[in-house]
Protein backbone atom coordinates (compact mmCIF):
# COMPACT_ATOMS: atom_id res chain seq x y z
CA UNK A 1 0.00 0.00 0.00
CA UNK A 2 3.09 2.16 0.49
CA UNK A 3 4.32 2.47 -2.47
CA UNK A 4 1.15 2.74 -3.85
CA UNK A 5 0.68 5.98 -2.24
CA UNK A 6 4.10 6.92 -2.80
CA UNK A 7 2.79 6.66 -6.79
CA UNK A 8 0.01 8.59 -6.43
CA UNK A 9 1.89 11.64 -4.60
CA UNK A 10 4.54 11.33 -7.52
CA UNK A 11 2.16 11.82 -9.89
CA UNK A 12 0.00 14.76 -8.30
CA UNK A 13 3.22 16.30 -7.52
CA UNK A 14 4.39 15.83 -11.33
CA UNK A 15 1.01 17.19 -12.51
CA UNK A 16 1.37 20.63 -10.08
CA UNK A 17 4.61 20.58 -11.71
CA UNK A 18 3.27 20.44 -14.78
CA UNK A 19 0.02 23.30 -14.22
CA UNK A 20 2.69 25.81 -13.20
CA UNK A 21 3.91 26.04 -16.48
CA UNK A 22 0.93 26.77 -18.20
CA UNK A 23 0.63 29.40 -15.61
CA UNK A 24 0.37 32.99 -17.57
CA UNK A 25 1.76 34.58 -14.40
CA UNK A 26 0.44 38.55 -16.07
CA UNK A 27 -3.29 37.19 -15.85
CA UNK A 28 -3.77 33.93 -13.46
CA UNK A 29 -7.05 33.72 -13.34
CA UNK A 30 -7.92 33.72 -17.33
CA UNK A 31 -8.10 31.31 -19.92
CA UNK A 32 -5.66 28.61 -19.65
CA UNK A 33 -4.36 29.90 -16.85
CA UNK A 34 -7.45 29.27 -14.83
CA UNK A 35 -7.42 25.56 -15.61
CA UNK A 36 -4.03 25.39 -14.65
CA UNK A 37 -4.80 27.07 -11.30
CA UNK A 38 -7.56 24.66 -10.51
CA UNK A 39 -5.42 21.53 -11.50
CA UNK A 40 -2.83 22.92 -9.46
CA UNK A 41 -5.32 23.35 -6.26
CA UNK A 42 -6.79 19.60 -7.17
CA UNK A 43 -3.34 18.24 -7.58
CA UNK A 44 -2.55 20.10 -3.77
CA UNK A 45 -5.65 18.62 -2.70
CA UNK A 46 -5.13 15.22 -3.60
CA UNK A 47 -1.03 15.20 -2.23
CA UNK A 48 -2.74 16.03 1.30
CA UNK A 49 -5.35 13.02 1.07
CA UNK A 50 -2.86 10.64 0.34
CA UNK A 51 -0.45 12.38 3.23
CA UNK A 52 -3.63 11.94 5.68
CA UNK A 53 -4.17 8.38 4.30
CA UNK A 54 -0.75 7.23 4.52
CA UNK A 55 -0.53 8.68 8.26
CA UNK A 56 -3.91 6.96 9.30
CA UNK A 57 -2.89 3.77 7.89
CA UNK A 58 0.39 4.32 10.55
CA UNK A 59 -2.08 4.89 13.41
CA UNK A 60 -4.07 2.00 12.95
CA UNK A 61 -0.54 -0.39 12.12
CA UNK A 62 0.23 0.53 16.01
CA UNK A 63 -3.44 0.81 17.68
CA UNK A 64 -3.29 -3.03 16.31
CA UNK A 65 0.16 -3.79 17.45
CA UNK A 66 -0.89 -3.05 21.09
Amino acid sequence: MKIFTNILVFLAVALILFNVTLLDFRNPFQGESAVAFIGIAASFCAVMILLIFRISKRIEEKTNEK
